[in-house]
């Protein structure tokens, strides 16, 4: 047993380095058992879902592979390879990272947090809300991480001024504990039970579920804000990565379909946002204490008191910012137009502003490149005519809004890289012939009904994500779903909407996503949390996007019709199957 526990131990060690061994050989009978080009196609395709599961490579190395292999293995020449790295996508998610790193460089984001927080109210159940709302508001246009990091110190300093520390806190239970134990010891054997001991008891106990409630509204504070970051990302194209993956992918599979855009996804995307919002506030202030006749009646108890300190905190911290400063007001300018112009460029209900240029040539990535260009050179204090006749003037060196070394340590470059390798992916699926070939062998879910289909897909996802990263796992699964929509005759954009929101829904593991794990690390959250939590999150976001999809988005969308721009690759498709079957008719006839 000793030996066995060393040698699983040394296993463990070296088990990434293993997997990057032993993966290759495990899946190259793919090679030789399908096709040529769709086998060489699908053992790269397995090969890269392994390392991106296991995370035995970076992801970002895991997403370079396509760049080694399809040239290699004469799936994609490299001429075809490489541009898919720098899409036009990339450029707007490049744009949108930029405008999140001028944001947190001038405390825009704070500024936001504690105005919403002050607004809100201090009650635990509406100071949830708050928290809900301002982190999913910042994580439309911040990264999901970084709103998550940013909201809870916030979180913590209210939380502190509410209930006190946390380890005190924890302590008055263990201590509670020990009192009514020892009085009941004292009872059983016989010793004298005075007065003033029941007395105790009942103090106890008070404390006791008092601390218990407080405990329970702790973790309802620190789940609630990566829930809400994760559910935030979804509204926006550029909130999270998956979004961009679909554009993408979109744009490769079916060229001709032009309806997703930044302005008709926030159309779709933003009341689901509210609606999973409305849904998981409710759920989580249930779970963890917060809904109570507290929330519309006032009391003057020890509670009441606490919320005062609350709310005295939340004003002192919002009062030190101080008015708001030239800077400040130019970034808000920014962000606004940035937004307003990316929503009303071609939002599709209504006549964009796109059509004063010529058809095609303007995209959500020109018009972000253009609004964060000005940052670079736009100044943060504000221009005076008298300091050029002034010479006792400071002349301190020009500053902008945002320097390039801020915004290139603000980039994750790594997930632009991980855009690339899922657009090298898709393309190479599309060439090789393996979507089509998949596809083929997902003919029996043509029986399964639509609707049900997508909340299939959906909780699929859902669960899939849980265990690997969300734009790995829609970069896998996406070439396939279209492929299947394809096959079963159904609006590609019914199936591929509800898969890329359903990546962003993971809630039930600390290693779902980063927000999970910062929240996690903590040390107050227990998986167990997470998990019982999490789950009815996932069935809430279920249903969600499945009303989302059979209601307004089947109107914004026409998902009831399929479309002329999935045909073209129904008639190669069909070419190919007459082509074989005239052959087939001829060589019979022979």
């Amino acid at each position: 047993e000793m030996k066995i526990s060393v040698v699983s131990k040394k296993l463990w060690c070296v088990h990434k380095q293993l997997v990057v061994l032993l993966t290759p050989l495990v899946f190259l009978p793919l090679l030789f058992t399908l096709p040529e080009k769709e086998g060489k196609c699908l053992y790269v395709v397995v090969l890269m879902a392994t390392f991106w599961c296991t995370e035995a490579l970076p992801l970002a190395v895991t997403a370079m592979l396509p760049v080694c292999l399809f040239p290699t293995l004469g799936i994609l020449p490299s001429k075809k390879v490489c541009p898919q790295y720098f899409l036009e996508t990339n450029f707007l998610f490049l744009s949108g990272l930029v405008m999140a790193s001028s944001i947190e460089e001038w405390g825009l984001h704070r500024r936001i947090a504690l105005k919403v927080l002050s607004i809100v109210g201090v009650k635990p159940a509406w100071l949830i809300l708050g928290m809900m709302l301002t982190s999913s508001f910042l994580s439309m246009w911040l990264s999901n991480t970084a709103t998550t990091a940013m909201m809870l110190p916030i979180a913590n300093a209210i939380l502190e001024s509410l209930f006190g520390d946390l380890e005190t806190l924890k302590q008055k239970c263990k201590c509670t504990e020990d009192t009514e134990n020892d009085i009941i010891n004292g009872c059983v054997n016989k010793q004298p039970f005075a007065r003033y001991q029941f007395y105790k008891v009942i103090i106890c106990l008070e404390i006791r579920s008092e601390s218990q409630y407080q405990l329970k509204v702790w973790k309802g504070f620190l789940i609630c804000i990566p829930y809400a970051a994760s559910i935030g990302g979804t509204a926006t194209l550029t909130g999270t990565a998956p979004n961009l993956i679909l554009i993408g992918q979109l744009k490769s599979y079916f060229p001709d379909c032009d309806l997703i855009n930044f302005g008709s996804w926030f159309a779709f995307a933003f009341p689901l946002m509210l609606l999973f919002l409305f849904l998981g506030w409710i759920w989580i202030a249930f779970l963890y204490g917060g809904l109570n006749t507290r929330l519309c009646f006032k009391k003057n108890d020890r509670r009441a008191q606490a919320e005062a300190r609350a709310k005295a905190l939340i004003e002192e911290d919002y009062r030190k910012l101080g008015p708001i400063n030239f800077a400040e007001g130019a970034i808000s300018f920014f962000f606004i137009l940035f937004a307003v112009l990316l929503f009303t460029r071609d939002p599709k209900f209504v006549t964009g502003w796109s059509v004063f240029f010529k058809k095609g040539y303007v995209s959500d990535a020109v018009t972000g490149v253009i609004i964060v260009s000005i940052l670079f050179f736009f100044p943060s204090q504000k221009p005076s005519l008298s300091w050029w006749f002034d010479p006792q003037a400071s002349n301190t060196p020009y500053v902008p809004l945002l320097s390039w070394k801020k915004a290139q340590d603000s980039v994750p470059w790594n997930i632009i890289l991980l855009l690339g390798g899922g657009f090298a992916m898709a393309k190479a699926c599309e060439e090789s012939g393996l979507a089509s070939w998949i596809g083929g062998h997902l003919q029996p879910l043509a029986e399964v009904p639509p609707a049900a289909a997508v909340m299939l897909i959906t909780a699929f996802l859902a669960c899939f994500t849980e265990f690997a990263s969300n734009t790995a796992t829609i970069i896998i699964f996406l070439p396939v779903i279209a492929e299947l929509a394809i096959r079963v005759s159904v609006n590609p954009l019914y199936f591929m909407i509800p898969a890329t929101v359903g990546c962003s829904y993971a809630f039930m593991l600390p290693v779902s996503t980063p927000p999970n794990s910062i929240a996690f690390a903590s040390g107050h959250l227990m998986v167990k949390d997470m998990v019982k939590t999490g789950f009815v999150m996932n069935i809430l976001g279920i249903l969600s996007v499945s009303l989302a999809m059979n209601t307004w988005g089947v109107a914004m969308f026409n998902l009831n019709a399929y479309p002329e721009w999935a045909h073209p690759i129904n008639k190669t498709a069909l070419v190919t199957e007459v082509h074989l079957s005239s052959v087939q008719s001829l060589n019979a006839t022979l």
